[in-house]
């Protein structure tokens, strides 16, 4: 019984609160020679957020994991607490590889379970917050976490405790090749027990997204349609209603780094976003999310060294880019949705009848069965309508050292200068500090209007710059950028800045300054 799950206990009517979560964590890794049980940090609460590390030899550190040179995996429950489907199956997924017949999975990699990121809200339990789950389990915990914030949000101003425990702790010092992230949906009814995407940005570099879309993400499909009789297909959004029926096309989420399986692919790595069908039962989601990850690390494990050296190589070219062609290269800085160019060939979702409602106008009526539709057309690709020259690095003044410190949370190297040095490159002249109308999570979200300007400027002692010339170049352009879409700008970073210097009478200078050369 220790090592069952709560909905395994009450005949998947109920999901398991933190303690249990703990108590069968506890439970199934005591004894083990693979396992190790530990905590990426508090969460805003103070509960200790748990992480468990399988590897074969068993590992306890960072550096212990990248000296095997096996590629790391990371998989994580829970970011919406009522969203459980990921909480619970890797508790099983767990006990399956530690006492059942999976420790095949640790061959050739290692794997990070987090199956209860959003710890404090999990049990905040009650009935009908998730209508589109039908009471299945009966009740769920919160969306955002203590501090009021989505923490599928947070990925680049990392305000919740969560992220920056998860930033400090897993993402920068065990550098994950792979994050897959589960979820479940908000109700569209498409025929998939379980919908998923890649990493999208194409401000990063492009290998391990196409080693997820065309390798990886088919072969699992193919697999668990093949061993499980479970339909999975690509993540998107239609609206009969709006729409009318049949659909013409679906539409995907979009692009931002705030969503962490987008950032990983500014980070040079692959990320995996799971959405189980959220009007299925319970056990059926779970079954098919379970399905879905195991399928996943049996690519990995099979595919490890692939993975890596695609990683490794996006890294390198990143780097080499920088070196190569910084003053001259421009990269998208803003994205529109577009379609993909091939269509899906064979697409399933329920079926829908037209109607008419009291007022006689139309409506569109859902039907209990799945069919399938032809040449869909797949909105789940980017493409910039604002680009920026990429330059060698960012020099930082001494007063923004509140960016210096956010840069260094996310891993990025920032240097102090140790002696006056005259930068060359341009300047953001803004002549507008625009805000948007309504909050998002708790922002007023931001955008510049302005220019570049050619400039020359000598900056002092203590000032800091980014070499761009390093694993996070992609990242650190998207974040300093100051007509990003999703940057620092956006999130309110240098509002205090633009509104001291008077943007509302004069234009300002942005306060940091892209360098071509630094002599």
């Amino acid at each position: 019984m220790d090592m069952l799950t709560k909905p395994e206990r009450t005949a998947y009517r109920e999901t398991s609160t933190y303690a249990e979560v703990m108590a069968v964590l506890e439970a199934v890794v005591e004894g083990s020679p693979y396992a190790h049980l530990t905590t990426m940090g508090k969460s805003a609460d103070g509960k200790d957020i748990p992480v468990v590390i399988l590897s074969n030899p068993r590992v306890t550190t960072a550096e212990a994991a990248k000296a095997t040179q096996k590629p790391i995996i990371y998989v994580q429950g829970n970011i919406h607490s009522g969203e459980v489907e990921g909480k619970e199956i890797l508790q099983i997924l767990l006990r399956e590889i530690l006492h059942g017949d999976k420790t095949y999975l640790l061959d050739h990699q290692i794997l990070l379970f987090a199956p209860i990121y959003s710890a404090d809200s999990n049990d905040k339990l009650e009935q009908g917050r998730r209508p589109s789950q039908e009471d299945s389990p009966i009740e769920t915990g919160i969306r955002p976490n203590s501090q009021g914030w989505d923490l599928n949000r947070d990925g680049i101003k990392a305000e919740a405790a969560e992220t920056r425990a998860l930033l400090q702790n897993i993402i920068v010092p065990w550098d994950p090749d792979v994050f897959v992230d589960l979820h479940t949906t908000n109700g569209v009814w498409h025929g998939y027990s379980l919908t998923w995407a890649p990493s999208y940005h194409t401000a990063g570099e492009k290998a391990p997204y196409d080693f997820t879309w065309d390798k990886l993400l088919p072969k699992v499909t193919q697999e668990v349609l093949a061993k499980d009789d479970i339909h999975l297909g690509p993540y998107g959004y239609f609206y009969p209603q709006r729409e009318g029926w049949p659909i013409q096309s679906i539409s995907t989420y979009n692009h931002h780094p705030r969503y962490l399986v987008n950032q990983f692919g500014l980070r040079n790595r692959m990320a995996i976003l799971s959405e189980a069908f959220a009007h299925e039962r319970l056990y059926q989601r779970m079954n098919s999310t379970q399905a879905f990850v195991r399928e996943i690390l049996t690519f990995t494990n099979a595919n490890a060294q692939e993975i890596r050296r695609i990683n490794q190589q996006a890294e390198a070219d990143a780097i080499q880019t920088v070196l190569e062609q910084s003053g001259r290269l421009k990269k998208g800085v803003r994205f529109k949705m577009v379609a993909l160019d091939e269509p899906i060939k064979e697409y399933r979702a329920y079926n829908y009848i037209k109607s008419a409602n009291a007022e006689g106008r139309p409506m569109y009526v859902r039907k209990p069965e799945i069919i399938t539709l032809n040449n869909v057309e797949n909105k789940s690709a980017f493409e910039a309508t604002v680009e920026a020259t990429l330059p060698r690095g960012y020099v930082i003044p001494q007063a923004q050292q509140a960016i210096v410190e956010h840069l260094r949370r996310h891993g990025v190297e920032v240097k102090t200068m140790d002696k006056r040095i005259r930068a060359s490159g341009e300047v953001f002249v803004a002549t507008a500090l625009n805000k948007a109308r309504r909050p998002f999570e708790g922002h007023m979200m931001a955008t510049l209007e302005g220019d570049f300007q050619p400039d020359s400027e000598r900056f002092q002692k203590g000032d800091y710059y980014v070499d761009l010339a390093q694993p996070l170049a992609n990242l650190i352009f998207y974040m300093l950028e100051p007509q990003s879409d999703d940057g620092l700008v956006n999130w309110n970073f240098f509002d205090t800045w633009f509104e001291e210097q008077g943007i509302d009478e004069a234009a300002v200078r942005y306060p940091i300054f892209k360098y071509f050369e630094l002599k």
